[in-house]
C-alpha cells in the first residue's frame, strides 16, 4: 500500500446561518440613520449608556420561549464556574440590570439610549435574522403614563427625522390591561396559557387571522412542516379573541366615545383583510358582552391619560392611534404597548409588492427592575428595530447605500518609503483621510491606481524620479478621470477634462492641492 500522505484539506469559508456580512457602504448608511435617532434621543433628554453584550442568564429572565434548558430562545454557554451566561436577546433586560446594581449613583427618573447588537436563537428565514442591531430609549422611576405618551410622541419625531412624511407612518398603542381584562373576561387565566396566546396574537400580521387561529387552537404547522404547539383554547374563545384584535377606530374615537358614555356603536368597515375591522366604543361593548372588569377598566384610564397629552401637545392628528391588534410578544410588559408601523407601499427590485409593518416598539415593564430590587419600579421604553427600518428606508430611497469616498492613496514608484509615508503624514494632519500603497512594491501605477479606485478613493498621488528631482507631485483626480470614460462629447472636450483630472504642484502645496479637488467635488469626512 503506497503510503503517501493526504493533501490538507482546505477550510471551507461559509457564514452562518441567519447572520449576515456588512460592508463600508450599509455601515455608512447605518451610521448616518442612528446620528439622526440619536439627536432625536439626545433633544428629548435620554443620555447614552452602553451594557455588554452577554449577562448571566437569570438576569435576562425568561422572557423569551419558556422552555426547559436556558439556552432556548438565547444563545447560552456555562462558565467555568457553572454559571449560565446568555448572549442579551434585547436592550432592555440588560437596562434593568444596569439600573437595579446602580441605584444609588443614578438621577431618578432615569433617562438613557443604547443601541448595538442583540441575538436570538430562532429559526432563520427571509428577514428574521439571529443577530440584528436595536435602538432604545427608556424611562426608569417615572409612574404615570406622561413618560409612556412621550415617548409615543418621541417615536412619531424620530419617523420625521429621518425623512418619513407625516402620513406615512404611524404610531399605534395597545394596553397589556386591557388584553389581560379580554383574557380574564373569557376564562383565560393561567399564566402559562396566557403568555401562549399573547405570542399567538402578536403574530397577527405575519399570519393573518387563520394563522393566529391556528396557535390559539390545537397548534400550526409551518409550510418548513415544523410544529408549533397551540394554546389549547375553545372555538368560542378563539372567535372572542379575534374580535377584539380586529377592532379599530379614528385617532383617539376608542377613548373620545367612552367619555361619552354611548350604547355600543358597531360599524361594519371596508377592509382588504381576511377578518372585518369593527369601530366601535370598545369600554361599553366590553361591559355589554362581559360585564365590568377592573384590569379592562385600568387600562381605559391609561388610554384617557396619555390622549390628553398627545392632544394638548399637538400629535392628535393621526400620527398616534389606539389599536388593539399590537401586542408585543415579550413577557414583561405590564401596561401600554406601542408599535411604529410605516404605511407606505413600494416594491422590490424584481416589482413585487413590500409591506413593511412594525419597524418598532416598546412598552411599561413595571415588573422587570423589580425582580432584583424587591420593590416596585416603574418603567418604559421603545426600541427601533435598525436592520428593519434601514432596509425600509433604503428600499424608499430615504438613505442611500452609496460608498463614501475612500482615502486618497499616495503612490509608491520605487522611492524611499519614508518618503512617501512623509506625504501620508501630512495629508493626516491636515484632516484628510490618506494612505500609502503597501501592496506589491513590483506593481505598476496601472495596479495601484485600479486598487485607487476599488478603494473609491477621489485623487491618487503620483510622483516619480523626474517628479522628485524638481520637487513636484502629480495630483490625479479619480472622480473627474471616471467621467473621462462616459464622455461623448469632440477631442477638444476630452483635452481639457484629461488636463482637469490631473495637475501637477510643488511638494509643499500638496495639501492646497488634494484639497481643491476634495472641494471641488464636496467631499470631506466627519
Amino acid at each position: 500500500m503506497n503510503d503517501k500522505s493526504k493533501k490538507p484539506q482546505k477550510l471551507k469559508a461559509r457564514l452562518p446561518r441567519g447572520l449576515e456580512d456588512r460592508g463600508p457602504a450599509e455601515i455608512a448608511a447605518t451610521r448616518r440613520m442612528t446620528d439622526a435617532i440619536r439627536k432625536v434621543y439626545e433633544l428629548y433628554g435620554f443620555e447614552p449608556v452602553e451594557t455588554p453584550a452577554i449577562e448571566y442568564t437569570d438576569a435576562l429572565g425568561k422572557f423569551l420561549p419558556d422552555q426547559d434548558r436556558p439556552n432556548e430562545g438565547v444563545f447560552s454557554f456555562q462558565d467555568d464556574d457553572e454559571q449560565w451566561m446568555s448572549l442579551r436577546y434585547d436592550l432592555t433586560a440588560p437596562l434593568a440590570r444596569h439600573f437595579a446594581e446602580n441605584f444609588q449613583f443614578l438621577a431618578q427618573p432615569y433617562r438613557s439610549y443604547r443601541f448595538g447588537w442583540v441575538f436570538r436563537n430562532e429559526k432563520p428565514g427571509p428577514g428574521r435574522f439571529r443577530q440584528f442591531m436595536q435602538f432604545d430609549a427608556d424611562t426608569v422611576g417615572a409612574p404615570t403614563m406622561a413618560a409612556d405618551a412621550e415617548i409615543c410622541m418621541m417615536a412619531a419625531d424620530t419617523m420625521e427625522a429621518l425623512g418619513i412624511e407625516r402620513g406615512q407612518y404611524v404610531v399605534k398603542v395597545n394596553n397589556r390591561k386591557v388584553l389581560d381584562g379580554v383574557m380574564e373576561a373569557i376564562g383565560v387565566t393561567e399564566e402559562k396559557t396566557k403568555l401562549t396566546v399573547l405570542r399567538a396574537l402578536d403574530k397577527y400580521d405575519r399570519l393573518g387571522a387563520n394563522g393566529v387561529r391556528e396557535l390559539l387552537g390545537s397548534g400550526r404547522k409551518d409550510e418548513s412542516g415544523d410544529y408549533t404547539k397551540g394554546a389549547g383554547l375553545s372555538d368560542d374563545q378563539i372567535k372572542r379573541l379575534i374580535w377584539f384584535l380586529t377592532l379599530r377606530s379614528e385617532p383617539w374615537g376608542i377613548v373620545e366615545t367612552t367619555r361619552q358614555n354611548f350604547n355600543p356603536l358597531i360599524k361594519l368597515l371596508p377592509t382588504q383583510s381576511e377578518e372585518p375591522h369593527y369601530e366601535v366604543d370598545l369600554l361599553s361593548a366590553f361591559d355589554n358582552a362581559y360585564g365590568s372588569n377592573k384590569t379592562f377598566h385600568e387600562g381605559i384610564e391609561d388610554f384617557r391619560a396619555i390622549e390628553e397629552i398627545v392632544v394638548s401637545s399637538g400629535y392628535s392628528d393621526g400620527r398616534i392611534i389606539v389599536d388593539p391588534s399590537v401586542v408585543r410578544g415579550l413577557e414583561y410588559y405590564t401596561g401600554p404597548v406601542y408599535e411604529v408601523e410605516l404605511l407606505l407601499e413600494t416594491k422590490d427590485e424584481k416589482g413585487r409588492p413590500v409591506r413593511f409593518g412594525s419597524v418598532g416598539g416598546g412598552g411599561r415593564y413595571d415588573g422587570l427592575v423589580s425582580r432584583f430590587r424587591g420593590e416596585p419600579v416603574p418603567a418604559t421604553g421603545f426600541s427601533i428595530g435598525v436592520s428593519r427600518l434601514q432596509a425600509a428606508l433604503t428600499l424608499i430611497g430615504k438613505l442611500t447605500k452609496e460608498k463614501e469616498p475612500g482615502p486618497v492613496v499616495v503612490t509608491m514608484l520605487g522611492g524611499e518609503m519614508a518618503h512617501y509615508q512623509k506625504m501620508v503624514a501630512e495629508l493626516r494632519k491636515a484632516n484628510i483621510r490618506a494612505e500609502l500603497y503597501l501592496g506589491n512594491p513590483k506593481h505598476g501605477i496601472g495596479q495601484q491606481l485600479k486598487y485607487a479606485d476599488k478603494r473609491n478613493s477621489p485623487c491618487a498621488i503620483i510622483q516619480g524620479s523626474n517628479e522628485k528631482e524638481q520637487g513636484l507631485v502629480v495630483v490625479r483626480d479619480l472622480v473627474a478621470g471616471a467621467e473621462l470614460a462616459t464622455l461623448e462629447k469632440g477631442r477638444d472636450d476630452y483635452l481639457a477634462k484629461q488636463a482637469e483630472a490631473q495637475t501637477s504642484v510643488k511638494e509643499s502645496e500638496l495639501v492646497a492641492g488634494v484639497r481643491k479637488i476634495l472641494d471641488k467635488h464636496k467631499i470631506s469626512w466627519n
